[in-house]
């Protein structure tokens, strides 16, 4: 009864009937939540009663089920030409069961980030993404963003990086997110985002190591290495070194490497077994791009399993995540060929909103398992 006194319902006629300032909403899967817009937060048990639920049955005749653009679902009447964001069908709703479903149950490769994170409050929380201004890392920082973390977009253009903190505002004015410079080609530009974060004296609750080249040229940074080991490994290496204090602080946190499928195919062994450290930044003679890639990926893999093992006793989790096959975003830029191959793959591959959800996955579950990466195996 003193829940039902706090939200001023003691005496209402109907258990199920909503509070002031309460509305019923649904899932693209079915399941019911509550959002209350006095306090803008949602939660998946009704406020008076305490229960889960999911909607029964399929919608009426001539209605269809859409998502508009950021992942909230909506209902199409074709009959009586109009659109709700009220599910017909909530007025055959049943009790969910009191086991919750697990992760694996409940998402598939279809779902998107938005439907990761539909119905969480990540007031209070900081979140950093790299290479967020495009692709998978800026869907993963808006996904975060509109569910109320803060998120920074560890960029190296902060032109672009600009116009993606406006694109996420432009949805929701409240989002707490900015911008800040990160050139990971560049181990001095590492070291400088280090000092302006911590400077900021806030906590890191998340990290998100998503940016990443492919296709390159040989080339080599100023730091004189080759770019793709740089970028899509050592740079993150480094940055996690740097913020690891403040990720213990800040306990329970996580590291979110994005490594891909490809890390299956190559080696960075010699033909006896150990390590060849010529292999992971070659010279211009023994270089190939694809290859590059790959080991790069293989390191995020064997880096993001030790680092769980020696942060894990501290609170701080890492996964790594495979995020789809062949998705089309910008990473096809360094060489028209793969620009051409992905545009024949498009039709066939994830969305953006898609490969993000297992950033967001691995960064909301906590998986007793340890860092083993979603969807693909590291090597032994």
């Amino acid at each position: 009864m003193a829940a039902l006194r706090y939200a001023g319902l003691d005496d209402t006629d109907s258990e199920d009937e909503l509070p002031p300032g309460w509305e019923q909403r649904t899932t693209k899967d079915g399941w019911v939540y509550y959002a209350n817009h006095t306090e803008e937060k949602t939660q998946w048990e009704h406020p008076k009663t305490g229960k889960r639920k999911r909607i029964a049955g399929d919608l009426p005749y001539g209605w269809e089920q859409e998502t508009d653009e950021n992942g909230q679902v909506f209902f199409v009447d074709h009959i009586n030409k109009r659109t709700t964001y009220l599910d017909p069908r909530l007025a055959f709703t049943v009790d969910d069961n009191p086991t919750k479903p697990t992760t694996r149950q409940r998402y598939d490769g279809s779902t998107t980030a938005m439907e990761i994170l539909q119905g969480r409050d990540l007031s209070g929380k900081v979140v950093v993404v790299t290479g967020a201004n495009s692709g998978i890392g800026f869907e993963t920082a808006k996904s975060f963003a509109l569910h109320g973390a803060h998120v920074i977009l560890a960029c190296r253009n902060m032109t672009r990086a600009n116009e993606a903190v406006s694109r996420i505002l432009g949805e929701w004015h409240k989002a707490k997110v900015e911008a800040m410079t990160l050139d990971l080609a560049l181990l001095r530009s590492v070291q400088h985002f280090a000092q302006a974060f911590k400077a900021k004296n806030v906590s890191l609750h998340v990290l998100v190591c998503n940016a990443a080249v492919f296709g390159l040229p040989w080339t080599l940074t100023k730091d004189g290495l080759e770019t793709t080991f740089q970028v899509n490994h050592l740079g993150h290496f480094y940055l996690v070194q740097l913020l690891q204090d403040v990720l213990c602080r800040s306990a329970p946190a996580r590291v979110v490497v994005v490594s891909s499928e490809s890390h299956r195919f190559t080696d960075i062994n010699d033909s006896s077994g150990k390590l060849d450290f010529s292999r992971l930044s070659p010279s211009k003679n023994d270089y190939w791009a694809m290859l590059a890639y790959n080991r790069s990926k293989l390191c995020n893999i064997l880096f993001s399993n030790e680092l769980h093992r020696r942060l894990s006793p501290r609170g701080v989790t890492s996964n790594a995540v495979h995020p789809g096959n062949m998705m089309y975003s910008a990473l096809h830029r360094g060489w028209w060929v793969y620009t051409l191959l992905f545009t024949l793959a498009r039709p066939f591959t994830k969305s953006m909103q898609g490969g993000a959800d297992w950033a967001e996955c691995n960064a909301q579950v906590n998986r007793a398992q340890g860092a083993r990466p979603c969807r693909s195996q590291c090597y032994t």
